[in-house]
């Protein structure tokens, strides 16, 4: 079953080209952890721009960088609304038209095409984060927010495609700190990590090979005479799927974020243990990883800003109605990921009210 675009899309590209720069990032992080630790991070900088150019090309490095220098250039103002009117401007030109066509013509394939697309739309998380925690911060820290510091940011490699995100704050302050380096140990994490990996995507091809979860429901004929235990069982296996998938893609980067001394995001907790709306949320999107890791953002830049769980009722309506907005103009604004942030926000909304009723003091005199 080969109907699982982002599956399919991300296996070929690791085999082809993304698992091979992958090793190189490692050697030179271990390298210059033996040998050069305080210029690390200028090392690995430099090392995932050559590798955005050997697979975007020169253009699509260029892109990256006007993306870049121009939301710097904004954030020097420091005034987030500046930065999220410029953010959002960036995101929104991957959607137009002339300028999707322009691109399109750098490439021989659709494939390039669309690994410059995704890469651009997740560098958009990561500068919008150094700009924001840049306006936050007062000026005398702002060495440890140079643009310099931002392009290592920006150009780490192991989460350059895809992610997991980490905030500007915690991957500079975890770049800055030195520690003792063993490369004895941190082989023995590289094998282990290696074998789990190994084990997940086994697992998540095995489940490809026989269950056909993609194909059956790209098809409406089996969906409508079915009977709906078995489109229950079915929902369960495509949302088991996307577990394993993201074991995997996540995996991989996690690994290499903790060779390069740093402490990934935590992998996300299995879907088979929630029983809440609420939990599920908390635990899985905001925590970390599924939705490529936008919803931890969000949660950060827009959820709690806006005031989150602490705010009034209407505030906090308001401010998670934000968060489910930016997530669905991330993946692109499509109309059926409006329905899908909609549903959600309103499942949410279900749910904590029952919970209120249910805290009620009649209610709980009652039972």
């Amino acid at each position: 079953d080969s109907l699982d675009f982002e599956w399919s899309y991300w296996i070929e590209w690791g085999r082809e080209h993304i698992l091979w720069l992958l090793v190189g990032h490692l050697v030179v992080s271990q390298m210059s952890r033996l040998f050069l630790e305080k210029y690390k991070p200028w090392c690995l900088m430099v090392y995932g721009m050559v590798a955005c150019w050997f697979l975007l090309g020169i253009k699509g490095l260029a892109v990256i960088l006007l993306h870049a220098i121009t939301s710097f250039a904004v954030a020097q103002f420091k005034m987030p609304i500046l930065t999220w009117i410029c953010s959002l401007t960036l995101l929104s030109t991957l959607h137009i038209p002339a300028v999707e066509e322009a691109k399109r013509k750098w490439y021989d394939t659709e494939n390039e095409y669309y690994l410059l697309l995704f890469t651009l739309s997740v560098r958009c998380l990561f500068y919008t984060s150094f700009s924001l925690e840049y306006c936050w911060h007062g000026s005398t820290q702002k060495s440890s927010h140079s643009f310099l510091w931002m392009l290592a940011y920006v150009f780490y490699y192991p989460v350059f495609h895809y992610g997991p995100l980490m905030n500007f704050d915690d991957f500079s302050k975890q770049m800055r700190r030195q520690e003792a380096f063993s490369l004895k140990t941190n082989l023995g994490i590289l094998i282990t990590g290696m074998i789990r990996i190994f084990l997940w995507w086994l697992l998540a091809e095995l489940m490809i090979h026989f269950m056909y979860i993609h194909a059956i429901y790209s098809s409406s004929p089996p969906l409508e005479v079915v009977s709906y235990w078995a489109l229950g069982g079915l929902a369960l296996a495509q949302v088991q799927f996307f577990y394993v998938k993201y074991l995997v893609l996540y995996g991989v980067p996690g690994l290499l974020l903790r060779m390069d001394g740093l402490k990934p995001p935590a992998l996300p907790c299995c879907v088979s243990r929630m029983h809440s709306f609420t939990k599920m949320w908390r635990s899985i999107f905001l925590k970390a990883l599924i939705t490529r890791c936008v919803c931890h953002f969000t949660y950060r830049y827009i959820y709690i800003p806006m005031g989150g769980s602490q705010a009034s009722t209407l505030g906090m309506l308001f401010s998670s109605a934000l968060t489910f907005a930016f997530v669905s103009y991330w993946h692109g604004g499509q109309s059926y990921l409006w329905y899908w942030g909609t549903f959600n926000w309103l499942g949410l909304i279900v749910e904590n009210g029952i919970r209120k009723l249910l805290c009620a003091p009649p209610i709980q005199h009652l039972t």
